[in-house]
């Protein structure tokens, strides 16, 4: 696969972790972890390997200010200005809603890194964005407008650089019948499935949907995977069809902790040491453990969850877990 240009500061590669205590305490498939929470800037998380492609194009347009959006307790926005500071950009987040009455969890380190936060109200998330890009660019600020989760081909290019540094990690060890992993705006899904068709064709690559129902998922999944493949110089091409996805644990919606959730953070935390959110690991990882408890994952399968990110997303949850 040919690469675009892309910055390092990533804290790559990412640590490759057996889980034994949990993979023994359920008694079925052997569970690994791939460690892209320690991926480095301001508590790490995914977005991290995306912003190095895409900062690297809005150098290379001489941008000045980098615009970006998400829900409050954002992990792409709070990467985003940790990212645009190390590279010295100005650094605009449009977040949902309204400002809540004290800053925590993401927010407060959108604060501490300099980033300006533009409140979309009752408005469309989207319009603001693109609404602050058109002023930004009338004061002659050159901003460079990233999407929300840095979901296009440019930023998922960097997930299917991800699957070749875990095949070099894996050292012709054996590999894994399934990724599992957080979905929604789908540029790490995409990503991890372009590397896995042209790396490790046999692994099945399954996003759990934190927020989108199936059909959306799996139709913005293939356009991106084919986009990025061809930015990639790979022949690949997707349906729908070709995309692995579930959306049976959303639970209450997106952001909405529940019992599962809880349970799931607890459980990984107690066992293992390692921290997973309400938003989008929690619920990925509660529901790649039900699999392997209803023996969906079967016993003799090696499966890898990756880790996404999200830990500092807990303090804004702390009345919901203790």
């Amino acid at each position: 696969m040919k690469l675009p240009h892309h910055l390092s500061f990533a804290h790559l590669p990412t640590p490759l972790e057996p889980l034994p205590r949990l993979s023994a305490r359920l008694g079925g498939a052997e569970i690994w972890i791939k460690r892209d929470d320690q991926t480095g800037l301001a508590g790490g998380g995914n977005k991290t390997r995306k912003l190095e492609y895409l900062l690297a194009e809005a150098q290379q347009l001489k941008a000045r200010t980098i615009i970006t959006g998400g829900a409050p307790q954002s992990n792409h926005c709070r990467q985003t200005a940790a990212a645009a500071a190390r590279c010295g950009f100005r650094c605009i987040l449009v977040l949902r809603g309204d400002p809540p009455a004290q800053a925590t969890g993401n927010i407060l380190l959108d604060q501490l890194l300099g980033a300006e936060i533009v409140w979309s109200h009752n408005e469309s998330r989207e319009a603001v964005m693109q609404a602050t890009c058109e002023k930004e660019k009338a004061t002659g600020n050159d901003p460079y407008l990233i999407p929300i989760g840095g979901s296009n081909q440019i930023g998922a290019a960097s997930y299917a650089a991800a699957v070749q540094e875990l095949a070099d990690q894996l050292r012709g060890e054996s590999g894994f019948s399934r990724f599992c992993f957080a979905s929604s705006s789908g540029g790490t899904h995409a990503g991890l499935t372009v590397g896995a068709k042209a790396v490790m064709p046999q692994t099945e690559v399954l996003g759990f949907s934190v927020d989108e129902p199936l059909d959306v998922l799996k139709t913005n999944v293939a356009k991106l995977a084919t986009e990025t493949a061809s930015l990639l110089e790979l022949p690949f091409s997707f349906t729908p069809a070709d995309i692995s996805a579930n959306a049976d644990y959303i639970g209450a919606g997106y952001a909405m902790m529940g019992q599962r959730e809880r349970e799931t953070i607890r459980l990984l935390a107690k066992l293992e040491g390692i921290l997973v959110d309400p938003v989008y690991t929690g619920k990925a990882f509660g529901g790649m453990l039900d699999l392997i408890r209803k023996s969906v994952i079967g016993k003799d399968e090696r499966v890898l969850f990756w880790h996404t990110g999200g830990g500092p997303a807990l303090f804004a949850y702390a009345d919901q877990l203790v």
